[in-house]
């Protein structure tokens, strides 16, 4: 936490202190002022905005603010770091996937400022004997390599064993993660994997490769599912425990169990809610290891991507936006390793531009920002610790649900976890419908014009488990029913926007409308008369003051062009002739795909 310098300098000495009851009071009448009558804690509230897994984030925070000592980088409860010296000598390890056998772009990435690889081989990636020779150049003692093998997890760790030794590699100086994860395999495919040759590797690793790790313990699969923060959190911890459990039953003391696992955790465009994800996910390993009797090794391993749920397919370009803040989330929170996915991840295999501004993005931040010079730069935030601490108990919450359930392979098996983790998307999908969680250049901001971005296509992904869903699925059905239409026809669907009165009266409504429409591939059209438009549906714009004056004769207008549907923008109202209303709020996929529909567009 802040620690007053004791030099009896007070830069707030001379100034009175303040009751929160006062800035309450300044609340309300500032909120009374926009109609909101509301007094004291109300007032508060009304600002407050609310989150997933019950948590709200509030707009003040205060030192007298509940949350416990986070204690310091490198000692239990590890939430500072799980090093004293966390990231400051050198950064995080910048760690770029790759899923296909290109020894070009590896070579090219590592000597571009890429310290270690992640792997994807076996089914959707690199063919387990192609393995030596995409690793043919690299510096094995020097790059780390860390393998994603799902049910083939065994023969490519064994490979890459083989690898070491006919390179000549010392034991000792190998490093990376063999990456068996038979619980996260199962999440992804629905498939039993045994976990008894992933014991062997642990067994193998702990007794004779000392830099190595032989578990992946990876909650990407419940994030891609739709699950929120503290249900990613409370997976990961779930699964890391049925791993401690099958390790020491294999041989393997506590401190060497833990020795054995790597944790992988998504970092999304919420800046703040992934630096306390990965702070509350630290201090929860902790806890875990303190109660199986090993709390010195309650230091976790964290390997953070940038969240695949959050990119999207059209406007590819805005994903650069949001990889970087998640990015920058990931290394303030303390992540040991970071991938950043390319921009172009959703559409393909990822081009070498796209490749090369990944990679950039770490550097950028560790070279040039000196982001990593600080260990834990948003620890002491009050905001940030009590989020810390509220995100961890919701996450802890969310792990004891799972071991009432049996454990994480009962809870997959039953289709619990499945069912939890669909109704928290279900509800995060009516909130994107309703753009209360804007999509900048799909919900927000379109732009129909754009060139599409085209990628070679990539390996199909193991499915068969849980889904993989992405924010922009409801918009990016209706662009690709758009996108049909334009390709039989020679157009796109269009819609008329009719302004009414000065600039100053339907500017902002017609903006409005002019985004809405676009989100759904609807081609707004504002010049000329609704005959020329083209189009077979229309949207009065204007302001509550001209809809009472001329909304009803500009609808009969209208419907007398031939307009079969009269949208108007602004909350629903009595106005004789309007068929239907869009305001902010509104369900957008619903009311676009319904006029899609209209317009005879499949």
């Amino acid at each position: 936490m802040t620690v007053l310098p004791d030099d009896g300098l007070e830069l707030a000495g001379e100034f009175p202190d303040v009751p929160h009851e006062q800035w309450q009071r300044l609340v309300a009448g500032v909120l009374r002022k926009s109609g909101k009558d509301v007094e004291g804690a109300e007032a508060e509230e009304a600002l407050s905005t609310a989150l997933e897994d019950g948590l709200r984030t509030r707009p003040l925070y205060t030192a007298h603010e509940s949350a416990p000592e986070p204690g310091f980088p490198g000692f239990a409860p590890f939430v500072r770091g799980g090093r004293a010296e966390g990231n400051t000598v050198g950064g995080w390890d910048v760690r770029q996937r790759h899923t296909a056998a290109d020894r070009d772009a590896v070579l090219g990435d590592l000597e571009n400022g890429v310290t270690s690889l992640w792997l994807t081989v076996g089914d959707g990636g690199i063919a387990v004997p192609d393995l030596g020779r995409v690793l043919d150049g690299v510096y094995l003692d020097l790059a780390p390599v860390v393998l994603d093998a799902g049910r083939e997890a065994e023969p490519a760790a064994r490979e890459l064993l083989r690898v070491y030794e006919e390179r000549g590699v010392p034991r000792d100086a190998a490093r990376g993660n063999l990456g068996a994860d038979p619980l996260g395999h199962e999440a992804r495919t629905g498939e039993r994997c045994d976990t008894a040759p992933a014991a062997e590797l642990a067994r193998l690793c702990a007794g004779e490769y000392p830099g190595l790790r032989a578990l992946t313990v990876d909650a990407l699969p419940y994030h891609e599912a739709g699950g929120s923060a503290a249900q990613e959190l409370g997976s990961s911890l779930a699964t890391g425990v049925a791993y401690l459990r099958e390790l020491t039953g294999a041989g393997l003391d506590v401190d060497q169990a833990c020795a054995q696992l790597e944790f992988r955790y998504a970092a999304t465009a919420d800046q703040f809610l992934t630096i306390a994800k990965l702070r509350a996910a630290r201090r929860l390993w902790a806890r875990v290891s303190e109660v199986c009797g090993a709390p010195r090794a309650g230091a976790q391993l964290q390997h953070v991507v940038t969240s695949p749920v959050m990119m999207t397919r059209r406007d590819p370009w805005v994903n650069m936006l949001r990889s970087t803040i998640a990015t920058l989330a990931a290394g303030a929170g303390g992540a040991d390793a970071v991938t950043v996915l390319p921009f172009d991840h959703a559409l393909g295999l990822p081009d070498a531009f796209a490749r090369r501004i990944a990679r950039n993005t770490s550097t950028i931040l560790i070279e040039e920002s000196h982001l990593s010079r600080v260990i834990d730069p948003a620890g002491g935030s009050w905001y940030v610790e009590r989020l810390t601490d509220e995100l961890a108990h919701a996450g802890w919450e969310f792990f004891q649900r799972i071991e009432r359930l049996g454990g994480m392979a009962a809870a997959l098996r039953s289709g619990d976890l499945e069912r939890d983790l669909a109704e928290t998307w279900q509800a995060r999908t009516s909130r994107l419908a309703k753009r209360r969680e804007p999509i900048t250049g799909v919900s927000e901001f379109p732009f129909l014009a754009e060139k599409p971005v085209v990628r070679e296509s990539a390996p199909e992904p193991p499915s068969g488990g849980l889904p993989r869903v992405r924010r922009d699925e409801g918009y990016e059905a209706l662009r690709a029913r758009s996108d049909r239409h334009l390709a039989a026809t020679g157009s796109r669907p269009r819609i008329y926007l009719a302004a009414l009165g000065p600039a100053a009266a339907h500017t902002a409504r017609l903006t409005f409308a002019s985004n809405l429409f676009q989100a759904g591939g609807i081609e707004p059209v504002t010049e000329g008369a609704f005959e020329e438009s083209g189009a077979t549906e229309a949207v009065l714009c204007s302001s509550d003051a001209l809809y009472a004056e001329q909304a009803e004769a500009t609808v009969r207008t209208l419907k007398a062009a031939g307009a079969r549907h009269v949208f108007l923008a602004g909350r629903p109202g009595e106005y004789p002739g309007v068929d239907a209303y869009v305001f902010a709020g509104c369900d957008a996929v619903a009311v676009l795909s319904a006029t899609l529909d209209r317009m005879g567009v499949s």
